[in-house]
């Protein structure tokens, strides 16, 4: 049993006000195949979701679309009433069937997935609700005009968005303060580099999803895996302290249905990266 505490991971206040430790854990693999039905192994799952605020973890991020609608329940069933946690949800995609993502950005669709959110979790306010995808096929005024409505009625405290370029953000702070961007970001897809930049200098939280992949940088003899071995660790692990380091909003979410993995996820808070090493795992990726 790992004796890593995700606080020592630092803190981040979401929207300014909203504390968190910045490890923080993704609740989209405790569902089935395919973020689709019901886990494989459901006391693991539970287990799993239980261990998290044990381990120091206070941000939980999920998904109306997770299984869909499972992975909110399970989180309410292992963890209601939250306390001390930060629940995150998302909304704005629908699934047609395992490993399917429709974006449906429509006013009323959004409105109807928060409420559904607020019952499914037991909450009367998403401390922090992000738009999964903005939809290309509804004026990006209407989507932002709606979840800025719902949340001058405190049915959202905060908001967040997801897969989304600068530009996109300036838009939207138009209608509302943009507290964390969720895109997809790790050590061997940086496309997100300049996103990274801007939030880092407008304090937004920046919530990278799929942030353990490592792939080829982490075959064996690569430097990945040199200094991995260097620090005792795996490559996934180097891979978290890596995003720790690259900014001090970065809120990385690893994501897993088992204790063990869990366990080891957290224990990347206790690497520290050398000046050197932060800048050769950087230079990977080129």
């Amino acid at each position: 049993m790992t004796t890593a505490n995700a606080e020592k991971s630092g803190t981040f206040k979401i929207g300014g006000d909203l504390a968190v430790h910045r490890l923080g854990f993704g609740a989209m693999r405790v569902t089935g195949k395919g973020v689709w039905g019901e886990p494989e192994d459901r006391e693991e799952s539970l287990r799993t979701l239980r261990r998290v605020p044990e381990l120091g973890i206070n941000l939980i991020d999920t998904a109306d679309s997770y299984g869909p609608e499972i992975s909110e329940r399970l989180l309410r069933e292992a963890l209601y009433p939250y306390r001390g946690l930060v629940i995150a949800t998302k909304g704005g995609l629908i699934r047609p069937g395992p490993d399917q993502w429709n974006p449906c950005g429509r006013p009323d669709y959004l409105r109807q997935q928060v409420f559904i959110s607020l019952r499914r979790l037991g909450l009367e306010r998403i401390d922090l609700w992000q738009l999964h995808r903005i939809d290309p096929a509804v004026p990006h005024d209407e989507q932002f005009g709606a979840i800025a409505a719902m949340q001058k009625e405190g049915l959202i405290r905060h908001v967040g968005l997801s897969e989304v370029k600068v530009e996109e953000i300036e838009a939207a702070q138009k209608f509302f303060k943009v507290a964390t961007v969720q895109n997809l970001f790790n050590l061997t897809n940086r496309a997100s580099d300049a996103v990274v930049d801007y939030c880092t200098a407008h304090n937004i939280g920046f919530i990278p999803w799929f942030p353990l992949a490592a792939g080829d940088l982490a075959r064996p003899g690569s430097p990945l895996d040199a200094i991995a071995q260097r620090h005792g660790a795996s490559p996934s692990q180097i891979a978290l302290a890596w995003l720790l380091r690259r900014s001090p909003v970065m809120l990385p979410i690893p994501g897993t249905s088992k204790v063990k993995h869990l366990e080891q996820n957290v224990e990347a808070v206790n690497i520290t990266l050398s000046d050197t090493e932060f800048d050769e795992l950087s230079a990977l990726a080129s």
